[in-house]
């Protein structure tokens, strides 16, 4: 990870609106009447019916989706007791992640108080409010009692995060690094250097995971924690061993587990071969862990090692956790976070590891193809799937050990919300944009006449998200941006007319020419292409002197497809390219296909259709459910369209008898699977939540998803192109500037991909 800079971490926290947090009104109120609902005299109903049930309150106020964090400075970060006003910028980070991964509102609150029952006092006071309490960087001893006396005189999720974060990440990486290891957690030695609140909790929920207490040492900063010493408080002595020790080089040695929850280089590479077997070591002290990953790979091969840092495989961070746990527990209405839900994130974060890899999350993190191994014991921070997977696992804990005050029955329908909740402009396109940040790539923007497009480069500059390529007239452009304000410095613009052109141009035709000449371009007809904007473009892509391209704001459709077949051509074993568009709808996210290229698709057409959007679902992190849409359900039409349709089914099946995928339906029994499965039980995808759609043809599916937009029933991605050998995205008419960076996103994003795979295949 790039190293980040007192200047620009000071300019992130004060450009715009200092801080980074802020709040949103729900309701309109744009009118009296909105006002007087709003305040007075509407507002009195809604407090008359809490007055009669406070549990009304979830209901007609923000409470079951607000949390406090909650801090008072003791013990902020690696800066310690800085106090509570300074600490304020890491409570409204806290905030902004619990809103990003799992849509959780959050005032942060800091308090210049110090004296544990004080602060205990404060806390009771404020607790109406919220619907949970996130305790943080509260320093040890005190964050015991603290959290221990509000868990018990208060009846809303409370958790301090510092302790059991940590708990639950790593208690998760142990699982399943002890899999790997083929080492039953009963049996194995694990030394734990560090007695603070992180410490204790580790070691308690690892107990509770099945870890003996009498195979546990602990080392504090005077050496072993044992019944030999006369200095241990009430904390440390349960954790004291008998064991004649006194040092953390004696403590290891035939150890299978050491956790660093310290200080920097303590642990060193000699100490790490005195060890069992196959260690398993997770080197936790931030930012610099107590040995060095470098240091620990060279002094074991058969090693386990994880930090607490991005920049290494295995990062035990507790964002994997907090926002998904009390996203579950607010969900269940839960009167606490208990045992049982901490160890249900812990086995649901666990097992999440072992599921296959959206390509989505590989593209993030620079990586060919992340799986279940020594480098990969833990989810990745971006994966989407963390909000669907734990969540429902801890409410269901909650539900099951009877500390839940709404029950959960429809597991489906709850997921869907989750997905809702986070919508397709939220959280999936944050990934997107996150991913793209991490690996900016050149962008051809070929249409650079066009306002949009030139805003659309602008804005992609600003975002950090690729270095953008202009082609077109350097006055034209020019006179655009500075008539629209737009700011276009730094960006590079290639006038594929001038003069100082023509060698590329010469380049380019005689390349092009070359690979097509058995399709009867000569080298002058390749040449006079090269005068044209997506054909010298979609060269460059082809050339690599640019990663991916984006066009079709106002170029027709059938040009800009036949200057990509001519130039990048169809992926290897396809005869044909396909759209697909991704609509955020009340319903859920919905993918569609094909919206843009086939106009009369054949049944072997249909198929590769099929097959080229259940590629491009997965790679969205989206497992496909597909239905083929008709005016006929399941060979009720005997002929003409329906009939070539249950041919298309039929050949499906045979080839990809995995895939999700029925027809021909009916689009009400395709969206409703209550009425699909009162009358057509025996489909394939029976009980499932379609979310992908296959249209016979483009007019049904232009027609449906443009209806869609125009009635404001759907936000749009797209057209996604799938099946062309590199990022080439044709954009709909007249995109807006937003779709228009949503897509360049969405074309480096594609591009990283690329070039993993252009790796590969070295």
């Amino acid at each position: 990870m790039a190293k980040i800079t007192r200047e620009e971490a000071l300019l992130y926290h004060s450009s715009g609106k200092p801080g980074k947090i802020e709040v949103v009104p729900t309701k309109p109120y744009s009118s009296q009447r909105d006002l007087s609902l709003a305040y007075s005299p509407g507002v009195a109903e809604p407090c008359l019916e809490i007055e009669k049930d406070a549990d009304k309150a979830y209901e007609y106020t923000s409470k079951g989706n607000l949390v406090a964090v909650i801090s008072n400075g003791t013990s902020v970060l690696g800066l310690g007791d800085i106090g509570a006003m300074a600490g304020k910028p890491v409570m409204e980070g806290k905030g902004l992640l619990f809103k990003i991964f799992a849509g959780i509102d959050v005032f942060d609150i800091e308090i210049d108080e110090k004296d544990p029952q004080k602060f205990i006092e404060i806390v009771k006071a404020i607790a109406p409010t919220f619907g949970g309490i996130n305790l943080e960087d509260v320093k040890a001893p005190e964050c015991f009692e603290i959290e221990e006396r509000l868990k018990s005189e208060l009846s809303i999720p409370i958790m301090h995060d510092d302790q059991h974060g940590t708990a639950i990440i790593s208690g998760a990486g142990l699982l399943n690094a002890l899999e790997l290891t083929n080492k039953k957690i009963e049996e194995v030695k694990i030394v734990i250097n560090g007695a603070g609140a992180a410490a204790v909790s580790c070691t308690n929920l690892y107990i509770s995971l099945g870890a003996k207490r009498e195979n546990i040492v602990m080392v504090d900063s005077k050496g072993v924690i044992s019944v030999y010493r006369n200095d241990l408080n009430s904390r440390k002595k349960p954790f004291a061993t008998e064991r004649n020790m006194t040092t953390l080089e004696e403590a290891v040695i035939g150890a299978d587990v050491f956790l660093g929850l310290s200080v920097a280089n303590v642990l060193t590479k000699e100490m790490v071969r005195s060890m069992n077997d196959y260690p398993i070591v997770f080197a936790l002290a931030n930012p610099d862990p107590e040995i060095t990953y470098e240091e620990a790979m060279e002094a074991r091969k058969d090693i386990i090692f994880a930090t607490g840092r991005s920049d290494y495989p295995n990062q035990i961070n507790n964002v994997l956790g907090f926002p998904y746990i009390f996203r579950g527990a607010l969900d269940a209405r839960a009167t606490c976070i208990n045992e049982e839900m901490k160890l249900a994130a812990v086995n649901a974060i666990a097992e999440l590891t072992k599921k296959a890899v959206p390509d989505v999350v590989n593209a993030a993190y620079e990586l060919k193809s992340l799986c279940f191994g020594p480098e990969y014991i833990i989810p990745k921070p971006l994966d989407p799937r963390l909000l669907t997977s734990v969540s429902p696992a801890v409410a269901k804990a909650a539900m099951d050990s009877g500390v839940a005050r709404k029950q959960i029955t429809d597991w489906e329908g709850y997921e869907l919300y989750l997905r809702k909740l986070m919508g397709i402009d939220n959280k999936m396109l944050r990934r997107f944009y996150d991913t793209a940040r991490e690996n900016p790539k050149r962008v051809v923007f070929t249409e650079s006449n066009h306002v949009n497009m030139l805003k659309a480069a602008e804005m992609a500059v600003t975002e950090k998200i690729c270095f953008p390529v202009l082609l077109g007239n350097e006055e034209k452009i020019a006179n655009i941006a500075a008539e629209n304000n737009i700011d276009l410095t730094g960006i590079e613009i290639v006038n594929l007319r001038h003069d100082r052109e023509e060698q590329r141009r010469i380049a380019f035709a005689r390349y092009l020419a070359e690979k097509r000449s058995r399709e009867g371009i000569s080298f002058d007809e390749a040449y006079e292409k090269m005068y044209e904007r997506n054909y010298f473009g979609m060269m460059m892509v082809e050339t690599g002197q640019a990663d991916a391209l984006i066009t079709g704001v106002y170029t027709k459709y059938a040009d800009t497809i036949k200057a990509a077949k001519d130039v990048i051509g169809i992926r290897e074993g396809l005869n044909n390219i396909a759209a697909m568009h991704i609509l955020n709808t009340k319903k859920g996210t919905l993918f569609l296909a094909d919206t843009l290229f086939m106009r009369k698709p054949s049944v072997d057409d249909l198929v590769e259709i099929a097959k080229l959007t259940h590629d491009s679902v997965r790679f969205f992190a989206h497992e496909p459910v597909m239905a083929l849409l008709s005016y006929s359900n399941f060979g009720s039409g005997k002929s003409g369209n329906p009939a070539c349709l249950s041919e298309v089914i039929h050949k499906l099946h045979m080839q990809y008898p995995d895939m999700q995928i029925d027809g021909e339906m009916q689009v009400n029994f395709a969206l409703n699977k209550k009425l699909r499965h009162s009358k057509y039980p025996f489909s394939k995808i029976d009980g499932k939540k379609v979310n992908t759609l296959i249209f016979p043809d483009i007019n049904s599916a232009n027609i449906t998803y443009k209806m869609l937009l125009e009635m404001g029933l759907a936000d749009s991605i797209g057209p996604i192109q799938m099946g062309l050998n590199k990022p080439i995205h044709i954009l709909d008419l007249e995109s807006s500037v937003q779709n228009i960076v949503n897509m360049t996103a969405i074309a480096v994003l594609d591009a990283i991909v690329q070039e993993q795979i252009d790796k590969a295949k070295k």
